[in-house]
């Protein structure tokens, strides 16, 4: 049924348009007719710029909302219905009928698989119908842009899309044109959310001649290529983590697998682990059955669902568990990001007698790490860009933690002698020290 008043409605339909009057006259009462068996609640937001006379009459009388914003741009338009839409999904579609509306069908029935489905031309089983140069040229422009944003989608320019409203971030959009689908695409991931392909066919347009975009949507894109380039490759990414492990770089490649062996073996047979700080790694994959992973950002949890272990959000001043919980705790390259105390005392505060800490975090009495940091400052400065706030050495946490705490030192293990990894035995209680 069309919604007649504000309450949230399931879907919006937002469809930028150019003067298309005589497309939309057989797009809305097409759109109309199939959502309204689909028993949802649901609008048609139209928005074209510069709306003639025709596209106003046809628009009003199929029961649509027009929207005429100040300035031009195909993100613009974009950005004038997601600012009026108050729902829980949002489809976006052309009004030329390229997008035909028997998919709304299919883009709904995959509501519940990620945050955003896009209707590839360009996965098994899509297909475009376009002039074989226009085709050539898309399918380059996509492929180049999707590995250098090293974005997992074949069809990154397809504008018919369903998107989990939540996903859509207005307030963050700066791109005014054709750019903005990989803007949003980008952001998406950056929050956590997952993007899924599904095949349709791309038709010529129906009526009118061709606003080929392809050479535009790549002129705009390279605009904004290094601003989403720098946002993909920051720490505050979701699947920073996870990317790192298969990274191009291959110095940054080889640390993260380092890592991932030397704390997998470090952990293994202790139990289950609480792993503060666990942000999006593969690490988290390999826990013991039972573990738990803990982190304060949100996104990070929401991209680390995809790993099956229980996800907590919480803060490493304050641990949501009672004290002595688990047999083993990890803490891989957190506490460097945060003021030296706190974190040390809740770490050994949720850890059971006789437990195992494994502390992992740059050595800053290396001279290997200092050099390492400086390089990696220039090479990838986004990455975490001066987030180490608390510099420790092997001498800091091995007093603190042997000599104030009694803890015993059973590994420790460096990568390229500048992280270190260390393994820890809280001492046990004195009653079972007598009894051993």
């Amino acid at each position: 049924m069309v919604s007649n008043s504000k309450p949230r409605e399931d879907l919006t339909v937002v469809i930028p348009a150019l003067n298309e009057a005589e497309n939309l006259a057989v797009l809305l009462p097409d759109i109309h007719r199939i959502l309204s068996r689909m028993n949802i609640c649901y609008s048609i937001v139209v928005v074209d710029e510069h709306a003639d006379d025709k596209t106003r009459q046809v628009v009003a009388q199929n029961h649509a909302v027009l929207l005429s914003p100040p300035t031009r741009g195909y993100a613009n338009a974009l950005r004038a219905g997601f600012d009026i839409a108050a729902c829980d999904y949002l489809v976006t579609m052309d009004a030329d009928y390229s997008h035909p509306p028997d998919f709304l069908r299919d883009l709904w029935e995959s509501r519940d698989t990620s945050g955003v489905i896009i209707a590839s031309r360009y996965i098994a089983g899509g297909k475009a119908i376009m002039p074989r140069s226009r085709y050539i040229l898309s399918k380059i422009l996509n492929l180049v842009f999707s590995r250098g944003l090293d974005l997992a989608v074949k069809d990154m320019s397809s504008g018919y899309r369903l998107y989990n409203f939540r996903t859509i971030k207005p307030d963050r959009l700066r791109s005014d044109d054709f750019d903005v689908l990989q803007e949003l695409l980008v952001y998406a991931l950056g929050e956590g959310y997952t993007i899924h392909e599904i095949p349709f066919c791309y038709q010529p347009r129906r009526e009118g001649s061709s606003h080929a975009r392809v050479l535009k949507f790549g002129l705009a894109y390279l605009r904004t290529f290094t601003r989403l380039w720098k946002y993909r490759n920051s720490i505050l990414n979701a699947d920073y983590d996870y990317r790192a492990y298969n990274a191009s770089l291959p110095p940054q490649r080889y640390w993260q697998r380092q890592r991932f062996k030397h704390v997998v073996k470090l952990v293994a047979g202790q139990g289950r682990c609480l792993d503060v700080g666990c942000g999006s790694s593969r690490i988290i994959s390999a826990l013991p059955e039972g573990s738990i992973g803990l982190d304060i950002l949100i996104r990070k949890l929401r991209f680390s669902r995809r790993f099956g272990s229980k996800l907590v959000q919480g803060s490493g001043f304050d641990l949501p568990f009672g004290s002595e919980t688990f047999p083993c705790v990890l803490s891989s390259q957190l506490i460097e990001h945060l003021p030296h105390g706190r974190i040390l005392d809740e770490l050994d505060r949720v850890l059971q007698p006789g437990g195992c800490l494994v502390l992992g975090t740059p050595d800053y009495d290396k001279w290997q790490w200092r050099l390492i940091e400086r390089i990696y400052g220039i090479v990838l400065p986004q990455a975490y860009a001066d987030e180490h706030i608390t510099h420790y050495t092997y001498k800091d946490l091995y007093n603190e933690f042997v000599g104030r705490r009694g803890y015993q030192l059973e590994a420790t293990r460096y990568i390229l002698q500048g992280e270190l990894i260390m393994a820890l035995r809280k001492p046990p209680r004195e009653a079972e020290r007598e009894q051993g």
